[in-house]
């Protein structure tokens, strides 16, 4: 018998920031499965020890050699692929972290074929095949990058 395999949790680094005038979401072409091919936010693995904004901010600068301190959660996502037959091939528990860009180019490293940054207004009409909920996710963090950035508080003492 097949011990029950577990979800894994990952995190997704989500950039966005003002490129030549328009906001632009950095995002890579993966390079291996689960999604070969298709178009997403760098992320990856969370280590042992290490904070879901801590792994975004890493899979971030090992996918596209870009600085991003992290910031907020966006959102999480449950990603349950299924074979036609339905039998579930595997759960992803994704947490999708802001991160203020700090320096760099985006290119492609690691387990990307290509990285970029795209406008956030013309995502979806580009032709890049994009994995479920990018677009939303994008402007989710336009939304929230054009906020005004919460510092933390003092202690009181």
């Amino acid at each position: 018998m097949t011990p029950p395999r577990r979800p894994v949790l990952g995190a997704l680094g989500v950039v966005c920031a003002p490129i030549e005038g328009e906001d632009c979401v950095i995002l890579v072409k993966r390079k291996n499965p689960p999604n070969a091919r298709t178009w997403g936010f760098p992320g990856g693995h969370v280590e042992l020890g290490e904070t879901a904004a801590e792994a975004a901010a890493r899979e971030l600068l090992e996918e596209t050699g870009v600085v991003a301190e992290p910031g907020e959660q966006l959102m999480t996502l449950d990603v349950i692929p299924r074979a036609p037959d339905g039998t579930v091939g595997g759960q992803y528990f994704l947490v999708a972290t802001l991160c203020h860009y700090v320096s760099g180019t985006p290119v492609p490293d690691d387990d990307a074929l290509e990285a970029r940054w795209v406008p956030v207004a013309r995502i979806e009409t580009l032709g890049l095949e994009l994995l479920d909920q990018v677009a939303e996710l994008a402007r989710l963090a336009q939304a929230r990058a054009r906020a005004p950035r919460k510092l933390p508080s003092a202690p009181i003492t």
